[in-house]
């Protein structure tokens, strides 16, 4: 009976030691390195003057007030920017970057902040202004036997044809997925580089994010350029927008998590997404 109790009072001292252990190294977090892209409009963008401008701009510099800290914003290549962020080069990621169950395998991510479907644009004149269940919403996981038969029909008309994408992009997983066996994929570093491609005749079609692409259609010079084709949510394209964080940071994790929520409830990110978008993502 002494044997147990002695036991016993072991036992609970070395859970409240590892308790406190564990209290003591939480990292307290008073400054922040961000990255983003840079050209990835109106996500985020470089202005001629070089300072970055774009929705998670203005939304990283809110949350950052919420969680009273020091925060600096710099542009890195999107195509590298997780591995950067697991070498220790920032602390997070504010890039358009969407939360990915093959990208969770990486890195973590807060909760959503954005949420757009990934579509096709293509030029008005082209004969696939209209693809096949142009404006209707597929989700890729809710019904996949609905969603693969309007892929099927899609990829009946773009067969053999040349789509632009971003490099890294959730439209590139889009394409490797459903796309890679009917039409030549071309990869770019910056969705700038496919637009400039689509209009002059080098690509026939580029895939990205709706909100991109609504932006990128306003800008002088890209009046011909038309969305087509279904919106498309869910699946592999994840749960949307998120800032990304290395493994193993609780601490961090939180503070982002609690200050999106505050911002969603009370309306930062509505009218921030309203400015920038022309309409509403809050996830």
């Amino acid at each position: 009976m002494k044997t147990k109790g002695l036991f016993k009072a072991l036992l609970v001292s070395a859970l409240v030691v590892t308790a406190a252990s564990a209290h003591a190294e939480e990292k307290k977090w008073t400054k922040l390195t961000i990255a983003t892209e840079g050209a990835f409009r109106p996500y985020n963008f470089t202005k001629p003057d070089g300072t970055l401008d774009g929705y998670e701009i203005e939304l990283s510099k809110d949350l950052c007030a919420r969680m009273k800290v020091e925060c600096a914003m710099i542009a890195q290549p999107f195509d590298g920017i997780i591995p950067a962020l697991n070498a220790g080069k920032f602390d997070a990621i504010m890039a358009g970057l969407t939360a990915t169950p093959k990208r969770e395998e990486t890195i973590d991510f807060s909760v959503s902040y954005g949420l757009t479907p990934q579509t096709f644009a293509t030029l008005k004149d082209s004969p696939f202004a209209k693809l096949p269940h142009t404006g209707e919403t597929l989700y890729l996981a809710k019904d996949e036997a609905a969603a693969q038969k309007a892929i099927d029909d899609v990829k009946a008309e773009i067969k053999g044809r040349t789509i632009g994408v971003q490099t890294a992009s959730l439209g590139l997983s889009l394409l490797d997925k459903y796309f890679k066996d009917s039409a030549d994929i071309r990869e770019y570093k910056t969705t700038d580089q496919h637009d400039l491609d689509l209009k002059s005749g080098r690509v026939d079609l580029v895939v990205a994010s709706l909100a991109y692409l609504s932006d990128a259609a306003k800008k002088p010079g890209n009046e011909d350029i038309v969305m087509t084709g279904p919106f498309f949510k869910g699946g592999i394209l994840g749960r949307g927008v998120a800032v990304g964080l290395r493994k193993n940071e609780p601490e961090l994790q939180k503070m982002f998590n609690e200050a999106i929520e505050a911002a969603k409830a009370d309306g930062t990110i509505k009218r921030l997404s309203e400015k920038w978008f022309g309409f509403d993502v809050t996830p």
